[in-house]
């Protein structure tokens, strides 16, 4: 059984396949947060504004098999792309917590190419042809090489000195997007660090700044939400 958030046709908004055509499948639950603000608090990662409970997204549901995701999932990428490989980005919440070889397999059986964003504490299955693990907070990084890390900056307990010297092609860093943490109760103990950031030095202008004095870093910015796609 995988139960799916939400699934859609899209552009890849982030790091080094920004702007490709994408078919996004967000899988629902994650092993760093519930998801629910009541836990922010005792959560490992307190920053997180995605909403990865249930099944009441777009495309959003529950599939007994492997092959009925795949096939739904395939029929999302348009009929007449041309040469274009078929592309599918599996996302969460945490995907490697469903995410399986059987599903990898039927996904290739459709012709495409498998990317998965993970938070990096699960071993992932083999047959991912493109891994991007995003560190959060103290957690037990358990994957140690792929093709990209991509940072969220700042986190005070995930410094980048941590992950530079680990075995990915592409790192970058991603300013802390503060707006959905405006938005919530300042004195939530969780985001006692994010208020002060905004205080202070914006996470942009960090982002900026570290990039230009530790060029192994790139600066990677969420352009699905400058273009205003979903």
């Amino acid at each position: 059984m995988y139960t799916v958030k939400e699934a859609f046709y899209t552009l890849q908004g982030e790091g080094a396949r920004a702007g490709r055509a994408s078919v996004f499948c967000r899988f629902a639950g994650c092993n760093l947060w519930s998801g629910r603000e009541r836990d922010r608090d005792t959560s490992v990662c307190r920053f997180c504004d995605t909403d990865f409970i249930g099944t009441d997204g777009q495309n959003g549901g529950k599939f007994r098999e492997a092959q009925s995701l795949a096939d739904f999932l395939a029929s999302l990428w348009p009929e007449h792309s041309g040469i274009a490989t078929p592309y599918v980005v599996f996302t969460g919440g945490e995907p490697l917590l469903q995410l399986d070889s059987v599903l990898i397999d039927a996904m290739h059986a459709h012709g495409f190419e498998i990317a998965v964003e993970t938070n990096g504490t699960v071993i992932p299955p083999a047959g991912i042809d493109w891994l991007c693990v995003s560190p959060k907070g103290a957690s037990t990084l358990i994957v140690s090489a792929g093709d990209e890390l991509k940072l969220v900056y700042p986190q005070p307990e995930a410094l980048p000195e941590r992950f530079a010297s680990l075995d990915f092609t592409h790192f970058y860093l991603q300013p802390l997007d503060t707006s959905a943490l405006e938005a919530l109760p300042a004195p939530a103990a969780a985001l006692a660090h994010y208020h002060e950031v905004l205080a202070r030095e914006t996470p942009m202008t960090q982002c900026v700044n570290y990039c230009m004095a530790n060029p192994q870093w790139q600066l990677s910015l969420q352009t699905h939400k400058i273009s205003g796609i979903d």
